[in-house]
């Protein structure tokens, strides 16, 4: 029975001492001293006889308990020695563990600050590139109606008398519009060889000329007409050998205006293979 008592003290001694091991930690002779002071607490001086069968028995005890408690002891310091050493290794672990986040962190705060800049980019390049389009297709559409404006501004025309042959054209008891039939140039059609006439397709200022040409003796007259209206004429006569005048006019026409040449009544010309006598017409620019 006091053996088993020695047995708890003891133990009860050990849990403090294997505490304060793993607090701060006691020596081997701290223990002993410890455990001994214990067992005197416990067993306090008795009778002689008494004390001496105590004595014997508890020294049996002791030892024995003491043999085994020191033996653990030593197993579990070196486990708890073991265990500082793995938190040792764990805290120091966990510690790079947490800079690789921090740096992960700032590695990933890189890449989202380097995308951000990359979306601000593409917006930027985007929106410059849909200016640009915006540009182009304004362009190409300022650029169809420009070649459309040109070719409406592409007027022009030249023509003679006579297509083959030679010969007098007049005089007429009456005037007459001069049909110009050998075309040179008929830039947006706008004379008419069958008629002589030219109509103006859109509203500008056109230049306008004619030239007359016969044969000495005779008088030779013609006049441009604008919508029945003498605007210019060209005269000449000489009493023999060749005679010959021109003229020009600018006019301000609107659209379906007509302008044409007359020949004057009792009057002719003469014309050949060499074209003297011809008609031509052009727009300088229009007008809105």
């Amino acid at each position: 029975m006091k053996g088993l008592v020695c047995l708890l003290l003891l133990l009860e001694t050990f849990v403090c001492v294997v505490q304060h091991q793993v607090d701060g930690g006691l020596n081997e002779n701290e223990i002993s001293q410890q455990l001994r002071s214990e067992d005197g607490r416990q067993n306090p001086p008795q009778t002689d006889t008494l004390r001496d069968e105590a004595s014997t028995d508890s020294q049996q005890n002791y030892h024995l308990c003491f043999t085994d408690i020191h033996a653990v002891l030593r197993e579990l310091t070196a486990t708890v020695t073991e265990q500082k050493v793995n938190i040792r290794e764990l805290t120091a672990t966990v510690t790079e563990q947490k800079v690789n986040i921090r740096e992960l962190t700032a590695t990933v705060t890189e890449q989202k600050a380097n995308i951000r800049a990359l979306e601000m980019q593409q917006t930027f390049i985007l929106e410059e590139l849909n200016k640009k389009n915006d540009e182009i297709s304004n362009l190409t559409l300022g650029q169809v109606e420009l070649r459309k404006e040109n070719r409406d501004r592409e007027i022009a025309f030249s023509a003679s008398l006579m297509q083959s042959g030679s010969g007098d054209i007049g005089p007429f008891t009456t005037e007459i519009t001069l049909t110009y039939r050998n075309v040179f140039t008929n830039i947006g059609n706008a004379y008419n060889p069958i008629t002589g006439v030219f109509t103006a397709p859109l509203k500008g200022a056109y230049m306008f000329r004619f030239s007359i040409f016969g044969n000495g003796g005779t008088t030779a007259t013609a006049s441009i007409v604008k919508n029945g209206e003498r605007v210019v004429i060209a005269y000449d006569y000489q009493p023999q050998h060749w005679l010959n005048s021109s003229n020009g006019v600018v006019l301000i026409l609107e659209v379906g205006d007509v302008v044409y040449v007359r020949l004057w009544s009792g009057r002719r010309i003469y014309d050949s293979y060499n074209n003297h006598n011809t008609f031509s017409g052009f727009l300088l620019f229009p007008l809105r």
